[in-house]
């Protein structure tokens, strides 16, 4: 049932229909009797066939389906990087599956070390690799790998791109990157594994196999689901200290809709800007906004994690041609940076058909040519999100603050070297004429390269922490590990906003794994 109920009383709400979202909504129905309500802001389809192309591939499309920054799909907030770069744009889904229905399908799983290091300090210690193990085998089809860490019946298809089937330019880094010395590595999700493969993906047929696909469309017809688009969470409600329902636009009009449980899952950017706009959050920020303060929860907008990336970019042969129809990305290099302590906090990948930017934020330039993108896989710098008042309708004000550190820019310097020396391999040498950015002068001393760094750092599109699940004595902690906000009955927060850190990989799939696991801790009565 998709129609919309005002007068029910609902077990649970939950706020956002993305990568955790959609999981929980089609977990917590498998009781007939858990009544559930999934409030979504962008558009919903209820059909494959229905799927816009934009939402619906990844690739197969020549050229690539550009949704334009009208595009109803996606918010486009706009953030700061770094003190030196201009303001760039941040892509997330606003359609049901949520970023889940946008992104590039890259299904990479963190390392082992990301998840025992969430809850040590809890007595049963829920997310540590082990006990997370199984939901990652859960959520997917791996139809290249089986065993102990892959699962062959979830609902998320997941392939890998033979050498035979990638673009040139993904063959000529796999050999440079082999002949440098880096590993084989087969399969990025096995436990331990390091160096240069095949990167897992979620887009079998070039189709996009997100959450809405996999989790929500075999359960659509359950009596006891609603699903609603088009449907703004202006603010939570609260009652004698407990969560007691939403006030929702819908089609113009505000209503209040009550429920047993609010869980919010609108993503590491919008779940806190609920919060602080429905009164839960630091007081002063709150008070400075003119919002009545419900609870006093400093952690929330704190801890802003994401991967931060610049590319290196190549003008490339006249008579070189890519084949059309393929993704742009289908191999990965990990490594450990030099001198480093933390196991792969390093990546690299290349890309096909990038844009050739002669400024940071270029986003209207129109040549093609290949690129190697660096990413700081586990960056110690963090950034934040602020109220700017209560409007729903208005942006958050987000501040990365990359490379704030030197450890963060020292580790991108050498990756961006790397980079350089992979390019004088005859592999790719036999694709491109010459180097655009960045240019000799950049390269000239580390000062020189800091500072071409920190004007071109830009998202990875790997928002996580800022609703950051920890002990109850750390006052940036906002939830405990069940997803619970600290203070205030009936609420929980479900999804990469939870996470303590940024994972060592794209968040995707680690999202999906937090909306089993606390489906699991729900239904365990926790």
């Amino acid at each position: 049932m998709n129609s919309y109920t005002r007068e029910l009383q609902y077990d649970t709400i939950i706020v956002g229909a993305g990568s955790a979202g959609a999981v929980l909504a089609a977990r917590l129905t498998e009781d007939p009797d858990h009544r559930l309500l999934l409030l979504e802001v962008g558009p919903d389809y209820p059909a494959i066939e229905e799927l816009p192309d934009e939402v619906k591939y990844n690739y197969r499309q020549s050229p690539r389906p550009s949704a334009g920054y009208d595009s109803p799909h996606f918010w486009w907030y706009v953030a700061r990087y770094t003190g030196q770069s201009p303001p760039g744009i941040v892509p997330r889904g606003r359609v049901v599956g949520g970023s889940s229905a946008i992104n590039a399908a890259i299904f990479l799983r963190g390392v082992p070390e990301d998840y025992d290091s969430w809850t040590p300090w809890d007595a049963d210690d829920c997310w540590n690799y082990q006990q997370i193990l199984p939901y990652f085998r859960m959520i997917e089809t791996d139809t290249d790998f089986d065993g102990d860490f892959h699962g062959a019946d979830g609902p998320i298809m997941v392939r890998r791109f033979g050498r035979g089937e990638m673009n040139p330019d993904q063959v000529g880094f796999y050999d440079a990157a082999l002949d440098m010395g880096f590993e084989d590595c087969p399969d990025h999700n096995s436990p331990g594994t390091t160096g240069v493969g095949p990167t897992p993906m979620n887009d079998p047929g070039g189709v996009r196999w997100s959450t809405s696909m996999g989790y929500l469309d075999p359960v659509r017809q359950r009596p006891n689901l609603t699903i609603v688009g088009g449907c703004l969470v202006h603010r939570l409600l609260f009652e004698g200290g407990r969560a007691v329902g939403v006030a929702a636009e819908v089609g113009g009009d505000v209503f209040t809709i009550s429920a047993d449980e609010i869980i919010v899952s609108a993503g590491a950017i919008g779940s806190p800007h609920l919060l602080l706009r429905s009164g839960v959050g630091p007081a002063s920020q709150l008070e400075s906004a003119g919002v009545p303060v419900v609870l006093d929860l400093p952690g929330v907008g704190e801890n802003l994690r994401d991967h931060p990336q610049v590319h290196v970019t190549w003008r490339t042969r006249d008579d070189f041609v890519q084949p059309q129809g393929l993704p742009t990305i289908q191999t990965t290099l990990r490594y450990t940076a030099q001198d480093s302590h933390l196991v792969n906090d390093m990546l690299i990948h290349p890309a096909s058909r990038g844009r050739l930017r002669r400024n940071p934020r270029g986003n209207r330039d129109t040549e093609r040519g290949i690129l190697m993108v660096v990413c700081l896989d586990l960056a110690t710098s963090a950034g934040t999100i602020r109220l700017r008042n209560e409007d729903p309708h208005v942006q958050p004000i987000i501040d990365y603050d990359y490379l704030r550190n030197e450890f963060d820019r020292s580790r991108m310097r050498e990756g961006v070297r790397i980079c350089l020396n992979l390019a004088e391999h005859e592999s790719w040498r036999s694709l491109v004429t010459e180097r655009v950015v960045p240019d000799d002068s950049d390269l000239e001393s580390d000062d020189a390269l800091d500072k071409w760094l920190l004007r071109w750092a830009q998202t990875s599109h790997h928002s996580s922490g800022t609703c950051k699940m920890g002990p109850e004595t750390d006052p940036t902690s906002v939830v405990d590990p069940t997803g619970r906000v600290y203070g205030i009955n009936g609420l929980r927060v479900v999804d990469a906003s939870i996470m303590p850190d940024c994972t060592r990989a794209n968040t995707n799939a680690t999202s999906i794994m937090i909306g089993e696991r606390v489906a699991d801790l729900i239904r365990e009565g926790q």
